[in-house]
């Protein structure tokens, strides 16, 4: 199963939200050297009740804009 994410890092608290089609997750970490990246792949397996070893990003590692794979 794939998500369409929209990160935004950097933000006061982790936070995720479902918007129209897609995820909208805040993350408290910069964008920079795949924080962004770790942390988003921590709160999304916390939300969807997954391992973390089972998300993967599929598409977007240095984008906004993100594709998210779980396996189960």
């Amino acid at each position: 199963m794939n998500f369409s994410i929209r990160v935004v890092p950097g933000a006061s608290r982790k936070l995720v939200k479902e918007e129209e089609g897609f995820l909208k997750v805040y993350l408290t970490r910069p964008a920079q050297d795949g924080q962004a990246n770790t942390q988003l792949l921590e709160v999304l397996a916390e939300h969807l009740k997954v391992k973390k070893y089972q998300l993967a990003i599929v598409r977007g590692k240095s984008s906004r804009n993100k594709v998210i794979s779980v396996n189960a």
